[in-house]
């Protein structure tokens, strides 16, 4: 077994197979985050029976398909079923022969239905049939271990997850399968053959994030800028129609998803739900409660709240990277090459905002650097009422110790060291922050940067300074 990282869903798995209770477990996440590798892996791909959804197939397709399966696994059956009721009836069959294969370890069944909101197509009743195997006979079978996955986010969490019906609280157990941290990167980098310093990972995720499947598709013979090129900007780039691809595979109608998505990369900082409801593409009501829950699910955007807004008026930005980078440059066409573009005033604005991004998805990696990893913290966004000003900070960390760290993420070439007119923004910030917000805990400055920094004469503002090799632990 070949997984890196995934300690915590390897802990669930396991707890599921040494349970002595029928598991229904659930494991959903975007497209391309590796859920199926990791149940795969885990098991080394031996199942008392495995079968998968069928893409845009229709109902007598999906039937076919399951058929196949059962075929595989020993059903003696020689036609197709002829509805899910009948699919399921014999599942059960297959499971209760003497012969069914065990888990040797821990002599659980195993059954794995992967994407399986594909298999729901309309007026098939399948929910209804998998309804009735679960409730009639798969929840009284002790050695039974249940896996479905799918990476239609959006039916997972209706129909499974947040069910009111018959899998009201059925489900055991679930994994949200989120994509890799820097070091995990790093991980699956070396494993490929890949050399580059922690610099150019860090760059790396800027554009394809934490996902292994776009990771795995880098050739260690290129540079990162190359890799870029022919994967995002060549016509037969493997991820040059992804962003499309993406959000049709995840929701079912992924036109106001798209909508909001499109909206909010205008908006660096984010907007909040007031402001995405007057966006005519977009619109309001529980449809939009409904999507931004969803993205917010799948990883796409994050909710926040400004310091000293009330809860009702959070904001909403997006911290999937190759979702903005898609939006950015290859679905705008702000570039027709990578290439041409690297090491242009554009390319380094456009690097300088992304590290924020990567900030914003290891802030228990910065925690575990200032060493508050047992502290409980919330995470906030500010910006000053008074616009002459123009003080703002993207990140804000409130510690239960007494203490906000008001974070400056900086992303150079070489050694970063705080300028007099740095020093002097920063202590603008901290002082309007403090005279706004009438803030009662002691304020640091925590400067964040990707590469070393440099204690110069004007060090002394920062009362803590993290180097992007600590986002890597």
């Amino acid at each position: 077994m070949r997984l890196i990282g995934r300690n915590r869903e390897k802990d669930v798995l396991m707890q599921c197979t040494e349970s002595k209770r029928p598991e229904f477990l659930v494991v959903y996440g975007r497209r391309r985050v590796g859920k199926t590798y990791l149940v795969r892996e885990f098991f080394g791909g031996r199942f008392s029976f495995y079968a998968t959804g069928y893409a845009e197939k229709k109902t007598d397709a999906q039937l076919k398909a399951f058929h196949e399966s059962l075929t595989a696994y020993g059903d003696s059956h020689t036609r197709a079923p002829e509805d899910w009721f009948e699919a399921f009836r014999r599942l059960r069959e297959l499971l209760s022969a003497q012969e069914v294969y065990r888990e040797p370890n821990c002599q659980k069944r195993l059954v794995f239905l992967d994407e399986l909101p594909w298999m729901d197509t309309a007026r098939s009743d399948f929910k209804g049939a998998l309804d009735y195997f679960w409730n009639s006979w798969g929840s009284a079978q002790e050695d039974l271990l249940f896996i479905v996955c799918g990476s239609a986010t959006s039916w997972i969490i209706e129909h499974l997850l947040m069910d009111t019906g018959g899998f009201y609280h059925r489900v055991t157990r679930r994994i949200l399968l989120e994509p890799f941290s820097l070091r995990e990167c790093e991980e699956l980098l070396s494993f490929n053959g890949i050399a580059w310093t922690r610099a150019q990972q860090t760059e790396c995720y800027m554009v394809f994030g934490g996902i292994p499947y776009y990771l795995n598709l880098l050739d260690s013979r290129y540079s990162l800028a190359q890799n870029i090129e022919e994967l995002c900007f060549k016509s037969y780039g493997e991820l040059k129609n992804e962003f499309d691809i993406l959000f049709r595979s995840l929701f079912k109608k992924p036109e106001k998803h798209i909508a909001i998505i499109r909206s909010l990369s205008k908006r660096r900082q984010g907007m909040t739900r007031k402001e995405l409801s007057g966006e005519k593409a977009v619109g309001g009501g529980s449809v939009l409660t409904k999507n931004l829950e969803e993205l917010e699910q799948c990883g796409f955007i994050r909710k926040y709240r400004n310091y000293v807004k009330r809860k009702n008026e959070a904001m909403f930005q997006i911290v999937d990277p190759f979702t903005l980078f898609s939006l950015s440059f290859i679905k705008k066409g702000k570039t027709d090459s990578w290439l041409g573009y690297h090491n242009t005033p554009g390319y380094y604005a456009w690097r300088g905002n992304s590290f924020e991004m990567v900030c914003l998805n290891h802030i228990p990696q910065i925690k575990d650097a200032l060493g508050i990893s047992g502290v409980g913290t919330q995470e906030y966004a500010w910006r000053s009422r008074d616009a002459m000003h123009g003080a703002q900070i993207d990140l804000l960390i409130d510690r239960n110790d007494g203490i906000i760290n008001l974070c400056e993420m900086k992303y150079t070439n070489g050694e970063y060291e705080i300028s007099r007119e740095e020093h002097h923004n920063l202590e603008n910030r901290r002082a309007v922050f403090q005279r706004e917000t009438n803030c009662k805990k002691a304020v640091h400055i925590l400067l964040i940067s990707a590469t070393d920094v440099k204690r110069g004469m004007y060090a002394d503002i920062a009362q803590n300074m993290i180097t992007g090799d600590m986002l890597f632990t």
